[in-house]
């Protein structure tokens, strides 16, 4: 994996040893000596990633973190804070800035290329789903964000899994202040545990005596219901092979024992504002795929999926010789609705026959809107005989109680003509089907509307 890495320090001679180190490992370098020059670089550049260091004259790398995050253009980019720093207080200090990752000098490479591709994976995901929610808001899909971002602050419920009784209780303590934390006795009861996505965070210690550690993180990591989850790994200090691999899996942080409290609490809350920033993402993208077949008037499929999906059952029909049927209904005089009474009632009408048609048709049946006053079921593994009998089904409950519009205040009369189909031959269409099914409407409309026609046999 390459990326574009931005490295700061104030130390010619740190720069240029990081600098051959990364590009050794294929990384593309950019480089800067200050603190407002690494803000103008990061501004311009945008790197997938930055390593920072922290002891810089007037601007330190705590202060360059802060303002990278309180830019809305890097505020997305990781941050390695690179320091001869030992303290815990600076480790927190770096965290509480918004840096992922704070590595004290001399810093074991193959921990630090681990921990880089590990955070430059992270971020291509994250632009990816930004990307996409940019779309869908450009395209008016979804609404804009809230704008809270990724760095507000989120309780989470925590799972905590390590079979060192005094190292288990401080830490479950420690984070029971913040957030709800589920204590797991039995490591072979993970899997079944975590398979309902309650938990916002996992934490595995990589020392688990009856199980390996390294094991349940690949298998978080492989499973739906816990591949998006974050996983923060308790690992031994000095065991860099391990949490080398760790990262390799997927792990998204670690803590190494002797555990300090405000690091323990500081790198929960970033993974926590992690996991919620990503799942508003993924809730953006979820919701503009919805609008982009969906009928938001009605809340029916749309025409272009009921396109694609009638293709892929009649498709499936071609192989298995299942019938598929098809309704096409109209609602007879629809026009002099809006003329009369205004588009605000019209649309009282059409939410209305839309939920009737929900409640009258199965489960397996897909109900859709084709623009308009017209809707359209598709039936699977369902004869033209049973669907006209649904469809009079459908039929009866619209003319037999008048519809309710503009609150209540108007009751109107609403009949629909009804046009139905069904599948003949293995070389048979879904477009001569659907013509098919608009010949037996217009049928019904000829024939005196609020009524069924099938196809002529």
């Amino acid at each position: 994996m390459t990326a574009r890495v931005l490295i700061v320090d104030d130390v010619p001679a740190n720069l240029k040893l990081l600098d051959a180190k990364l590009s050794a490992e294929y990384f593309e370098v950019l480089q800067a000596a200050s603190g407002p020059e690494a803000l103008e670089i990061a501004s311009r550049e945008l790197p997938d990633i930055v390593l920072l260091d922290v002891m810089m004259p007037g601007m330190d790398g705590f202060e360059v973190c802060r303002r990278l995050r309180a830019d809305l253009q890097t505020q997305h980019i990781p941050v390695i804070m690179v320091t001869a720093l030992d303290q815990q207080s600076d480790r927190v200090q770096g965290l509480e800035a918004g840096a992922d990752d704070f590595l004290t000098k001399p810093v074991n490479d193959v921990a630090l290329f681990a921990r880089v591709k590990s955070l430059v994976r992270l971020k291509m995901l994250m632009d990816e789903l930004r990307m996409r929610e940019a779309t869908s808001q450009r395209i008016g899909l979804v609404d804009t964000g809230d704008g809270d971002g990724p760095f507000c602050d989120i309780k989470g419920h925590v799972l905590l899994l390590d079979d060192r009784e005094l190292s288990c209780r401080r830490v479950a303590e420690t984070l029971a202040e913040q957030h709800q934390v589920a204590v797991l006795g039995q490591p072979d009861r993970l899997v079944q545990v975590v398979q309902d996505g309650r938990y916002d965070l996992i934490i595995i210690s990589l020392s688990l005596q009856e199980v390996d550690g390294l094991r349940l993180c690949s298998q978080l990591k492989s499973l739906d219901a816990t591949r998006n989850t974050p996983v923060l790994v308790l690992v031994e200090e000095g065991d860099t092979p391990r949490l080398v691999r760790a990262l390799e899996i997927g792990v998204n942080d670690y803590l190494v024992r002797p555990l300090d409290r405000s690091e323990l609490q500081a790198r929960v809350k970033t993974q926590l504002r992690h996991k919620r920033y990503q799942d508003q993402l993924r809730q953006t993208v979820q919701e503009s795929l919805e609008a982009a077949v969906t009928d938001p008037l009605t809340g029916l499929y749309n025409r272009r999926y009921m396109t694609h999906h009638l293709g892929t059952l009649i498709q499936q029909y071609n192989e298995s010789a299942k019938p598929v049927s098809l309704l096409v209904l109209d609602i007879d005089y629809f026009k002099p609705v809006n003329d009369t009474h205004g588009h605000a009632v019209g649309d009282d009408v059409l939410k209305e026959f839309a939920r009737r048609m929900q409640a009258n048709v199965r489960g397996i049946d897909l109900a859709c809107r084709m623009g308009g006053e017209e809707f359209v079921v598709i039936m699977p593994d369902t004869d033209v005989g049973f669907a006209y009998s649904i469809a009079e089904r459908l039929r009866q409950q619209i003319a037999d109680r008048a519809f309710a519009a503009a609150q209540g205040a108007l009751e109107l009369k609403i009949t629909v003509s009804i046009g139905v189909a069904s599948t003949v031959g293995i070389a048979d269409t879904a477009e001569a089907l659907l013509e098919r099914a608009d010949q037996a409407l217009y049928r019904a409309k000829r024939e005196g509307r609020n009524r069924v026609v099938a196809e002529a046999a």
